[in-house]
């Protein structure tokens, strides 16, 4: 039995210490957002965060992260209240399946958290492991840039608001 702290709670698991997060994760705590898409580390469609760094919850055993905190694209926000980062892709529509947008959300929050004004370059570089089969790159890149700089959105009343 191991103590897992996922979105800021303790969770008790009975699993495995080899089992990979990714299963832990979405067969005993129903946290659905990080997907299975390679296995392998080579899509990012499963990223999510441990102590702050992106990592593929696909090739991280559990028995490493007793003691310390991983997030889930269910602890950023919700429908109801998007982070300031889910807000900036919704308004780009960043998303086309959306499979990978969980994944991409998740490396670029690592991202911001530790440099909150990257450079398209930085963006680019820190966010070249994680893959989009419908080819949304650059909407995925200008969501990332208007996040980090608090751009300013029109919502559907037309009223201005600094997302940050």
């Amino acid at each position: 039995m191991l103590t897992l702290t996922v979105n800021g709670r303790p969770h008790r698991v009975d699993a495995d210490p080899a089992t990979p997060l990714l299963y832990v994760l979405r067969n005993d705590l129903g946290l659905n957002g990080a997907k299975f898409g390679c296995g392998l580390g080579q899509c990012g469609a499963c990223t999510v965060m441990v102590d702050g760094h992106a990592v593929f919850a696909c090739l991280v055993p559990i028995s490493v992260l007793p003691g310390r905190d991983v997030m889930t694209i269910e602890g950023l926000g919700s429908e109801e209240d998007p982070s300031p980062l889910q807000h900036a892709f919704v308004e780009e529509q960043a998303a086309q399946c959306g499979y990978c947008i969980a994944g991409m959300i998740m490396r670029a929050q690592a991202l911001l958290e530790h440099n909150p004004s990257p450079s398209e370059e930085e963006i680019r570089r820190h966010m070249s492991p994680n893959l989009c089969r419908c080819g949304t790159h650059m909407r995925i890149l200008r969501a990332i840039k208007r996040a980090s700089q608090g751009t300013r959105f029109a919502d559907a009343d037309s009223e201005k608001r600094v997302v940050r």
